[in-house]
């Protein structure tokens, strides 16, 4: 009996640590992708986040820069009780950093606008937003959307500042935008939309999965005034069952980099109206439907610029480059971040979607 007891207390050591290993090359991992990602080693090294959740606002990157607007002893902090509160935007002319005091699932009436100079932040809680109407920024400026879980969207009657399509997000006529750590998934229309003029805007670390037409960038081919939309979008995660745009672009410009594509079924990244576009150390794994990442809907001329640099393609995916040049973004110095080889990305992105965080630990 003893004999069998210490063979069984052997094999259960040998498997032990034959485990170790692996454990700890997941850790390795974690850590080395928190290292490398500019936005999250800004702040989640922190325990005391909770505390100091304003330093959030100067860890972007991108085209939306520092939200440092977003910051300040004249900030209202305001924390939502119950489902059913209406108030998540108070005093529209206050400076807002809305939090959750627990759990809960919002089912809005009808869209919430968010208006300038509010930080949304859900870090803490799981809040999630679903079943009928979503978030819109209209014509407001020094945004922020955090660790959300927005789903299942649905269309609304029209209302006085136009259609409601069932968008996740939509930004309209918006500008200074960062739009960080949510999960977007199965809504009726799109999960993101960034139309009429909206520019200066930072999509990241966001775990979009499970939808048909992703992100769009520019309201239709006949709005001009989308030329000068500016954005960046940065360790986010697509897939799985996304089908396309992820972006769509038209007229303007987007950096799409270090993000991870996954069992896409139509294409990755489209465009018309003479969009410029530069993917630059993005993860492309093809599916078995379709292996070209781009879309093009217009005849295409020497004025398109779809450029990859540093891109990986897996799977026999590939990219079709069009026009003249590499459609730099041309960051200034509080915008600009260091690009990560595209053999990280995987790491970049393991914690894309709105994070987990508890009391004890960091988060």
């Amino acid at each position: 009996m003893a004999s069998q007891y210490c063979f069984v207390l052997v094999n259960a050591i040998i498997l032990l640590c034959s485990l170790c290993p692996n454990l700890s090359l997941a850790k390795e991992t974690k850590v080395l992708g928190l290292k490398m990602n500019a936005i999250d080693g800004c702040w989640r090294w922190n325990p005391n986040w909770r505390s100091n959740r304003q330093q959030l606002a100067m860890c972007s990157v991108g085209f939306a820069g520092k939200m440092s607007n977003n910051i300040g002893k004249d900030v209202l902090n305001y924390e939502v009780t119950d489902p059913s509160d209406n108030a998540l935007n108070p005093q529209p002319e206050a400076k807002k950093w809305v939090t959750f005091q627990r759990d809960m699932k919002i089912k809005l009436e009808k869209p919430l606008l968010i208006r300038s100079f509010t930080a949304i932040d859900g870090r803490g809680v799981n809040v999630h937003i679903a079943g009928n109407a979503c978030l819109r920024v209209f014509k407001a400026t020094n945004v922020i959307i955090h660790g959300l879980r927005i789903h299942h969207c649905k269309s609304q009657p029209p209302i006085s500042l136009g259609g409601v399509d069932g968008d996740a997000i939509r930004l309209v006529t918006a500008s200074k935008v960062w739009i960080d750590h949510n999960t977007l998934y199965e809504c009726e229309d799109g999960l993101l939309d960034v139309t009429r003029g909206s520019t200066n805007v930072t999509i990241s670390n966001n775990w979009f999965r499970d939808q048909d037409k992703v992100m769009l960038l520019g309201h239709d081919d006949g709005f001009f005034r989308d030329k000068n939309m500016k954005v960046t979008v940065v360790y986010n995660h697509f897939g799985p069952h996304c089908n396309q745009r992820m972006p769509r672009i038209r007229h303007g410009y987007a950096h799409v980099v270090n993000n991870l594509y996954k069992e896409r079924t139509l294409y990755a990244i489209g465009g018309s109206m003479n969009p410029s576009v530069k993917s630059e150390a993005n993860l492309f794994i093809a599916s078995q439907q379709n292996k070209e990442v781009t879309w093009r809907k217009d005849i295409v001329s020497n004025s398109w610029k779809f450029y990859s640099k540093g891109d990986i393609f897996e799977n026999g995916a590939s990219f079709v480059q069009t026009g003249q040049g590499g459609a730099e973004p041309l960051y200034n110095k509080e915008q600009n971040f260091q690009v990560v080889d595209a053999k990280s990305v995987r790491s970049l992105t393991r914690a894309s979607g709105a994070l987990t965080c508890t009391k004890q630990s960091r988060c």
